[in-house]
């Protein structure tokens, strides 16, 4: 990763680490308000601040032991503390790296896997993240053009809404279909119900095939 300092942050699995909890727990307290708004988005994923985060510790039986605490500042080589979330820098996640490159997400994984863009500053919860600044110079330094209008947008904290987490809500299933009429076969001198029983088929949508027999 880049030398850029850059803010203590935690994503789900810093969270969980943190607490000694599974990932599932850090996300459920996020689902039933333990876990406030998110004080970052990028690319749709959530982080919060440290200081947001230890706002939890010695609540309902939650504990961030100074070990593991340690373990996650050392994780974080260049860290600081930030307290409020108006004095982040501009930190964006591969989608608005994308948009300010005017690029789409697969042509940054292939700059990464290719090693032709600045390495993340930060990785949490498995997702890379960059200071604005790490990819504007780096677009200079390869002669990549930017997309200015992205730029002030990202700087206004203009980002994709955070992703939904759990279950995927199913679409409502279909009746079933009504079950089709049974055949009928009318004899001369049966017109009238012949036709009562034409008219209601072709009312209900559907077709009717007429068969002569002998």
């Amino acid at each position: 990763m880049a030398g850029a300092r850059t803010p203590y942050l935690l994503g789900h699995t810093e969270i969980a680490a943190l607490f000694g909890v599974k990932r599932q727990t850090s996300q459920l307290w996020r689902t039933d308000g333990t876990l406030p708004e998110p004080d970052l988005l990028a690319s749709g994923n959530p982080y919060w601040l440290l200081s947001t985060v230890l706002r939890l510790d010695g609540h309902s039986g939650r504990a961030a032991t100074s070990d593991r605490l340690r373990a996650y500042r050392e994780s974080q080589s260049g860290g600081y503390e930030v307290d409020d979330k108006s004095n982040l820098p501009t930190i964006l996640g591969i989608k608005e790296v994308a948009e300010v490159c005017h690029v789409d997400v697969q042509t940054i994984s292939r700059w990464r896997n290719r090693k032709t863009i600045a390495e993340p500053d930060l990785l949490l919860s498995g997702s890379p993240l960059w200071l604005l600044e790490t990819v504007l110079n780096d677009a200079v330094r390869r002669g990549r053009d930017v997309n200015a209008d992205d730029v002030d947008r990202v700087r206004a904290g203009d980002r994709a809404p955070q992703k939904p987490r759990g279950r995927k809500t199913t679409s409502p299933s279909s009746p079933p279909n009504k079950p089709l009429p049974l055949s009928h076969t009318f004899q001369p001198g049966e017109e009238a119900e012949a036709a009562r029983f034409v008219s209601q088929v072709l009312a209900e949508g559907l077709s009717v095939v007429i068969r002569p027999k002998r």
